[in-house]
């Protein structure tokens, strides 16, 4: 029995000594004033991203696929920036597709189409073009592009975005507690493995 117990030390050492080498001010930052998560019932994880940015995209298939394995007890959140004039197009049309729910239809497709086939989305006429496309429905999706609830959904996403203290894509907010950047995690995939340490971080002091 003694030498089963060591040998699962020495099997989980590496993985433990790996968890503690996560610190604050090294690998992620702790933001002064947390920000309220929007379900209280389970650890909050939101991606601030931005559709123009190489480095979202380059993002994007880890995130998907970590999104695909995540626990029941996680509630992921996408957060479209806004960094300038030229953003708000971008996010106006994320948070239309959310509303209408055909983001499984569109949100890669847009990666796609600005950062390979190098498509320009300047207004509302560039995205129902493409995005009808995609079965999309156009009309409504010209009615969402400009609606009260999108409004608010930027103007909640602004919000968020300076309560966190994003000043670049992509970043990680657990909990509304912590931020993570692919500089401070030492990559991409970096980063998530950051979070996962804040998730059972988190989850661990609601115990």
């Amino acid at each position: 029995m003694k030498r089963i117990g060591f040998i699962l030390v020495a099997l989980l050492f590496p993985l433990l000594a790996q968890a503690e080498d996560y610190r604050e001010g090294v690998h992620y930052v702790k933001i002064p004033t947390a920000v309220r998560a929007l379900d209280q019932s389970k650890v909050e994880v939101v991606e601030m991203f931005g559709y123009p940015c190489p480095h979202c995209n380059s993002f994007e298939p880890y995130i998907k696929n970590w999104n695909s394995k995540k626990a029941d007890d996680v509630n992921f959140v996408r957060i479209p920036v806004v960094f300038g004039r030229s953003w708000e197009p971008m996010a106006r049309a994320f948070y239309a597709s959310e509303l209408m729910k055909t983001l499984d239809k569109t949100h890669e497709a847009t990666f796609h189409a600005i950062h390979v086939e190098r498509r320009r989305f300047t207004g509302v006429n560039d995205f129902s073009t493409y995005y009808s496309n995609l079965g999309v429905d156009g009309a409504q999706f010209d009615k969402m592009y400009n609606s009260f609830a999108v409004n608010m959904k930027l103007k909640q996403g602004d919000s968020k975005l300076r309560g966190y203290g994003v000043e670049g894509v992509p970043a990680m907010i657990v909990n509304g507690k912590y931020r993570i950047s692919a500089q401070m995690a030492g990559g991409q995939q970096e980063m998530l493995k950051v979070v996962d340490f804040l998730v059972d971080k988190e989850r661990a002091a609601a115990q």
